[in-house]
């Protein structure tokens, strides 16, 4: 897509985060939304490669809304300031493990995925397979294009040990994590000048494919 002109486009909306000034320039935002979906049919494509998992709908169906949900939030502005998608074997399902890009200025472009805060059940099962299979995991996230893009998993953690595993558990810290994530911050510079973005994107993702497979599988045992 022209990153440039969403770049403008949505540097302009910081400014002018209310509903009038967004209506006025409806087919600005039409005509980026379209190039963006098809950039996520291109990726989406492309993820199926990489991890026959994803065989659920098409690209388009993974991009969010870039209207925002006001109704719990002090920040009553009605638009995000980025694009983004989110791509998982059942679209956009953010209860499963998925790939993230987030296209957006003022370095707010990221490129990553995993699974954010599973379930009760879900994160017991991926603390059992910490327990009895870290060495695999370690593996994934110590792989050299894992921590070239990434440096490592995120995530938040508890601030002490889960139920049912001792302190001294050697694998303790990686059982900390409630949410199993791993991020590819990009400046502005970076975006647009990059010699194919779209390209760019496929790239980080191939990374992030054993990290996500292995959540999935932890799951799913």
């Amino acid at each position: 897509m022209q990153l440039k002109s969403l770049f403008t486009f949505l540097t302009a909306l910081t400014k002018h985060n209310d509903r009038a000034w967004f209506q006025e320039r409806k087919a600005t935002y039409d005509q980026l939304r379209k190039q963006f979906e098809e950039d996520a049919e291109y990726w989406y494509q492309e993820l199926q490669k990489l991890d026959p998992a994803l065989a659920g709908p098409l690209g388009r169906k993974s991009i969010f809304r870039i209207y925002r949900d006001v109704r719990f939030s002090n920040n009553k502005d009605p638009y995000k300031l980025h694009f983004s998608a989110y791509f998982t074997a059942s679209g956009k399902d953010i209860e499963t493990p998925g790939y993230y890009v987030q296209i957006g200025p003022n370095g707010n472009t990221l490129i990553g995925g995993g699974w954010y805060m599973p379930d009760k059940n879900q994160l017991a099962a991926i603390r059992q397979e910490i327990d009895y299979n870290a060495d695999e995991l370690k593996a994934i996230l110590a792989a050299p294009d894992f921590q070239r893009y990434f440096g490592g998993m995120g995530g938040d953690k508890l601030k002490k040990s889960p139920a049912s595993y001792d302190v001294s558990h050697p694998e303790i810290e990686l059982l900390k994590h409630k949410s199993f994530v791993a991020s590819h911050q990009l400046s502005d510079a970076e975006v647009l000048s990059h010699a194919d973005f779209r390209a760019h994107v496929p790239k980080v993702f191939a990374a992030m494919v054993p990290f996500c497979q292995w959540l999935r599988g932890a799951v799913e045992m």
